[in-house]
């Protein structure tokens, strides 16, 4: 059914989660798994637009190249633990799920597994949806963990 799943992770208790599911989900399909760390840039950034521009800017909590490949190898090391293969990217990009459509694209990606805080409307308002937005634009079965 799927042979590649893309995984975006970011070292959050939420991308853990991520991990824990996509392992178990690659494993009783037989599937390898496509880690993704998607860094924004650091520095100034140009202001938003419309209600984004209401989102909290929190560029401080951006990872570095080291963090990302840390997030990666702890990834890889659980899926190589469960007989998983196993390979990790990451990039640093300006539009998180621009970025995730193209590395789908790019590594022969069949699933996105992803997962969302469920912030509710009002915190999708005031903060976005990144599940939202990779979703509007993707073309692959995405499963949104929650």
């Amino acid at each position: 059914m799927y042979q590649r799943i893309l995984v975006p992770v970011d070292g959050s208790a939420l991308s853990d989660r991520a991990i824990a599911a996509s392992i178990g989900l690659a494993r009783q399909l037989g599937a390898a798994i496509t880690g993704f760390v998607a860094e924004q840039p650091r520095g100034p950034r140009k202001p938003a637009q419309g209600a984004a521009r209401l989102r909290r800017v929190e560029d401080e909590d951006t990872l570095t190249p080291e963090d990302a490949q840390g997030v990666l190898e702890r990834f890889a090391a659980a899926a190589h633990a469960a007989g998983v293969p196993f390979e990790g990217h990451h990039a640093c990009v300006a539009h998180a799920d621009e970025a995730l459509r193209a590395e789908a694209e790019a590594r022969g990606c069949d699933l996105l597994v992803m997962v969302s805080e469920g912030r509710g409307p009002f915190g999708e308002f005031l903060y976005g949806s990144q599940a939202k937005a990779v979703l509007s634009g993707c073309r692959l079965p995405l499963l949104v963990l929650h």
